[in-house]
């Protein structure tokens, strides 16, 4: 997108405000959802010419949620992260992420999921029953932290394999509160939009991967709902004004 004049506010009033000029090409996260032909950006950033519009709407998301799942867990270089979900949109770019910070990743996936995710430098290993054990194999040492972005009614399991619910967090999980687990994403203190400019010079320079499956134009919405519905897509699907 590009800058409009916005509720009344001048054009020299955001200028001052973020010191962009008016052909900047920007992204970031908009104030009342980003499902319009234009929108209002709360901290708008400006675009790498490297980057596309789709993939930076796709990253905008995904990258801060995981982003933010490890800034929140505090895991330092040398420990090891486990993530469930790591086959999913988050979890494959929080694979990524915990690579580059040095940090030792076993990721639970579906089998269907198992090379990519191995790719990404994770040692993968299928859930479902007995996922414990296999995580077990694949990390001797042990597992410091555990990332929940699965949903997938495993956060009892979770705690009892590191031993404190303060080292699991889930983006996904409704019955975290008898666990004693932290659920992060629903308020917006709780994240961090100021990831965004990293995490697109990560996209930009090749070493971080936000896949987009689809580009929808904004009149075909409907197609893209019964799309991600009927689970067909594999990556982010991403809306055109």
């Amino acid at each position: 997108m590009t800058w409009q004049q916005v509720g009344g506010e001048s054009y020299d009033s955001w200028q001052k405000r973020y010191g962009q000029l008016e052909s900047d090409e920007v992204f970031g996260v908009a104030s009342v959802g980003g499902y319009s032909e234009y929108a209002l950006l709360d901290r708008p950033f400006t675009k790498q010419q490297e980057l596309s519009f789709e993939t930076a709407a796709a990253m905008v998301t995904v990258g801060e949620a995981a982003y933010r799942a490890i800034e929140h867990l505090g895991v330092q270089p040398g420990q090891t992260l486990l993530i469930r979900g790591a086959g999913g949109r988050v979890g494959a770019v929080a694979v990524q992420l915990a690579v580059a910070r040095g940090l030792t990743v076993v990721g639970t996936v579906a089998e269907s999921d198992t090379a990519r995710v191995s790719g990404l430098g994770a040692a993968a290993v299928r859930y479902g029953e007995g996922w414990v054990e296999r995580v077990g194999r694949a990390a001797p040492g042990g597992v410091d932290f555990i990332f929940d972005a699965s949903g997938a009614g495993v956060l009892a399991d979770s705690v009892a394999l590191v031993g404190d619910p303060g080292k699991v967090i889930t983006i996904a999980a409704p019955s975290l509160a008898e666990h004693g687990v932290r659920f992060t994403g629903m308020d917006p203190a709780d994240r961090f939009p100021e990831a965004l400019p990293q995490l697109a010079d990560l996209i930009a320079a090749g070493k971080l991967d936000v896949p987009v499956w689809r580009a929808y134009p904004l009149g075909d919405a409907a197609k893209a709902h019964a799309d991600l519905e009927a689970h067909r897509n594999h990556g982010k699907a991403v809306l055109l004004p």
